[in-house]
């Protein structure tokens, strides 16, 4: 137990929780927006539009799991990295539906939060090295992810603010 009374289990627990929060809450942030906002309404001139944004999230819950999934099946394995932007290009996400990708995104994360919530004990020790944070646990992981979600719903409304 930490200083502040509160353990890794009750400290993932609540990671968990604000996972599974995400999607909701980018449910009510995208109840009104079109597929034409999504794709029209960017993060600067040379920004992610919002639909890009909600693919990326889609496709990083992957990305994320498959690290972790490494983890878990090899000693310390190096994580790969990734180009957001190339991925951005090469899975046409500009294409895509709101519709379709927030469906994408809550199937991953429904997969995703049952992939951490049947972790045992012992399995949260697990680690590899991040490609740009170098050694990386189980528990950093799932924090990544939560940091994640943050920084885009931030930068969603943001968008969606600017465009009123």
């Amino acid at each position: 137990m930490s200083e502040a009374g509160t353990t890794w289990g009750q400290a993932r627990e609540r990671q968990i929780s604000a996972m599974r929060l995400t999607c909701e809450i980018l449910g009510h942030i995208l109840r009104n927006v079109s597929d034409d906002q999504a794709r029209e309404l960017r993060d600067g001139p040379d920004g992610w539009s919002v639909i890009e944004i909600i693919c990326h999230l889609r496709d990083f819950d992957e990305i994320f799991h498959s690290r972790a999934l490494m983890m878990l099946e090899r000693e310390q394995p190096q994580l790969p990295a990734y180009d957001h932007e190339g991925m951005a290009v090469e899975r046409a996400y500009q294409r895509e539906t709101v519709v379709d990708a927030y469906d994408a995104l809550k199937n991953s994360r429904a997969r995703f939060l049952e992939f951490f919530e049947r972790l045992r004990p012992e399995q949260w020790a697990r680690g590899g090295v991040h490609p740009e944070r170098g050694q990386f646990s189980m528990t950093d992981a799932l924090m990544q992810v939560s940091a994640h979600d943050l920084d885009h719903l931030e930068q969603i409304t943001r968008i969606l603010r600017g465009a009123e």
